[in-house]
């Protein structure tokens, strides 16, 4: 079998119907109305997004400018707080719903209301300028999933300020350095939080960071503990802040293309690259996204079941599950802490009726056994959506089963601020494995490395063909690396830099990272190709391949197993799976059974660090976003067998 029979099998799954009981006519209805804009102008269904929001000012001009260089809603002025909060805080119909519902790992909960929340901002607004926080400083959110993460990301949207967040795991130096190339002025932070049934030091991190960040000025801490820690020169309690600001603060009238959000990627630079996502572009595109693939309506509670430090999260819960005037579930800890059923248990308790994790948490519930499951029926749960990394057919099959919703896969990056593929919850039917069609306001293409367009069935590197408001802007402090990195291969067009191939019925699969690609003997293989078979395996339940260098084939793919049961014959076993399947060129040159893959705290098995404990027994690149650092050393165990 050639490599195209072998991406012909992959995504020749075939298209499920949605079930009826999951079809709403009235979502069909506006979609279609959606989709007939964009079929005569994207712009014009951008004026719809807009029409549905707030704004100070109106605009005069739609769009200006191409992929590279481009401006939305010019003349405009608007205010993000003022749409996720005040609005639903100022109406006596939703003032009093929760706004969010919070679980810390330790099991202690906070409901907090949209008047409440709109209360506790504007204080902490206010708190920051007194502190000299101002419109286009940036303020540094270092916490997990807190209440105060809400409010702390809305006080800098009030003001004007530009925030950035901060993974809870980072250690001092990957804290420094984003606060340093930040230019940070302030930082909100937890004295420190709980982690698999630990506290995990915040604050003193953040401390032994500072001589490396001076520009800090202000660190305001959030008494996550109840501990009451004695606080240094230039730190101030939290709720002293609040207690001290009543008048709050006014709220600032904006330019949509002002920036609002800084958020660091990692990878193998050592200098961080920060993304920046505008203030009107970031608010309408996410709240598009949480229309079209969460749906929300009136009493539901919608689980984000992501770290806040994963853009996911102010995506779908702080700014665009706001701006819908949702009820957001929100929890600190391990989704298996204390036990397995903990992600059963917060959707139990919680009355959750939508969840959206990584893949990486469907393939954890499944480890942990249908008899589990079959104990927490889940019966408000209407719908399971992932994103972050590709969904295989073997997991979307069993949690569509398993959990009788419909799984809705979707696929974005974090330069892109929003998800922009996938079926449209109730609307779309669906496909295992699939990232679905585009939602309206997008267009792409699948491009040879020439940039000329390739057929469906043949795969090639995805890129965007128009400008859409989410689309980050500009890299912190280096316009030239953003126009080079996303706009210098294919001029015109942002290169998504990831592979990808359209089907027979138009669904787009996403197949990876293009410097995933393994090419072997001159034939290009997508790690997610070979992923795809290796998880058919029963035995296998989660699976990730990387490629390594080989004399002979110039690269072979290695696979790297988590097993249920005993191990013992797998590896030979899914090396002549994958060989029956696709061809002996694909076939791993090793299977490597570990009990432990690295991850981020989002669930995303990182792949480049597996790659370099195969090459150098160690990690070598930034390691900051990895949750556990000794899944390095289990997987290093594992590679010396």
């Amino acid at each position: 079998m050639d490599d195209r029979d072998t991406l012909a099998t992959l995504i020749s799954a075939p298209l499920q119907p949605l079930d009826e009981r999951w079809r709403s006519p009235d979502r069909v209805d506006e979609l279609a109305t959606a989709r007939a804009r964009h079929d005569a102008d994207p712009d014009d269904y951008w004026v719809w997004v807009a029409e549905k929001h707030r704004w100070l000012e109106p605009w005069h001009t739609v769009r200006s400018g191409e992929l590279g260089d481009f401006r939305y809603f010019e003349g405009g002025r608007i205010n993000v707080a003022d749409n996720c909060v005040d609005r639903w805080a100022e109406d006596p119909a939703t003032a009093d719903r929760a706004a969010i519902v919070w679980e810390g790992e330790p099991g202690d909960t906070r409901t907090v209301t949209y008047a409440e929340l709109a209360d506790e901002v504007n204080r902490l607004a206010g708190g920051l300028v007194a502190l000299g926080i101002g419109r286009g400083d940036v303020v540094a959110v270092y916490m997990p999933n807190l209440v105060e993460a809400f409010t702390a990301i809305h006080a800098c949207n009030r003001i004007g300020a530009i925030y950035t967040v901060l993974f809870s795991g980072f250690g001092r130096d990957a804290v420094a350095s984003r606060l340093s190339a930040a230019r940070a002025k302030a930082v909100v932070v937890a004295d420190a939080i709980y982690r698999r049934g630990k506290p995990v030091e915040l604050l003193e991190t953040l401390r032994a960071a500072r001589s490396d960040a001076p520009t800090v000025e202000h660190v305001v801490v959030v008494d996550r503990t109840g501990r009451g820690l004695a606080l240094q020169e230039s730190e101030v309690s939290y709720a002293a802040l609040l207690a001290e600001h009543p008048e709050g603060a006014p709220m600032a009238s904006l330019d949509p293309n002002e920036a609002a959000f800084l958020i660091f990627t990692s990878g193998t630079e050592s200098k961080p690259k920060g993304v920046v996502h505008s203030v009107g572009g970031f608010l309408l595109g996410t709240w598009a996204n949480v229309h079209w693939q969460a749906g929300p309506v009136d009493g539901d509670v919608y689980w984000v079941a992501a770290d806040v430090g994963w853009l996911t999260f102010p995506i779908q819960a702080v700014i665009g599950g706001l701006a819908h005037g949702s009820t957001i579930a929100c929890y600190e800890g391990a989704l298996d802490t204390p036990s397995p059923s903990r992600f059963y248990d917060v959707c139990e308790r919680h009355g959750v009726t939508q969840v959206l994790c990584a893949p990486t948490v469907l393939r954890m519930l499944r480890k942990f056994g249908d008899d589990l499951a079959a104990a927490h029926p889940l019966p408000r749960l209407a719908l399971i959506t992932v994103q972050g990394e590709p969904l295989d057919g073997e997991t979307f099959t069993w949690a569509n089963e398993t959990f009788g919703v419909p799984i809705v896969n979707a696929y974005g990056q974090t330069e892109t601020g929003s998800t922009w593929t996938y079926p449209v919850t109730g609307v779309d039917d669906l496909k295992a494995g699939s990232a679905g069609t585009p939602v309206p306001g997008h267009a792409f293409d699948v491009v040879d490395d020439d940039g000329a367009p390739v057929a469906p069935g043949v795969k090639g590197n995805l890129v965007m063909t128009r400008p859409f408001p989410t689309l980050a802007r500009t890299v912190w402090d280096d316009h030239d690396r953003y126009l080079s990195t996303y706009f210098g291969r294919f001029p015109g067009r942002y290169a998504t830099n990831d592979e990808a191939v359209v089907d027979a019925d138009g669904h787009l699969w996403v197949l990876g990272r293009a410097d995933d690609v393994i090419n072997v003997a001159a034939h290009r293989l997508s790690t997610m190709e070979i992923e795809a078979v290796v998880g058919t395996h029963p035995r296998v339940v989660e699976a990730a391949v990387v490629g390594v260098p080989d004399a002979t084939k110039g690269t072979v793919p290695v696979a790297f197993v988590t097993v249920s049961g005993e191990a013992e014959g797998v590896p030979d076993e899914v090396r002549d799976l994958v060989g029956e399947t696709i061809g002996g060129l694909a076939r791993p040159d090793r299977v490597i059974v570990t009990s432990a893959m690295p991850k981020t705290r989002t669930g995303k098995i990182m792949r480049r660090l597996m790659r370099e404990v195969l090459l150098h027994g160690e990690a070598r690149s930034d390691t900051s976003a990895l949750e556990d650092p000794g899944s390095l050393d289990t997987l290093a165990a594992a590679v010396r067998g």
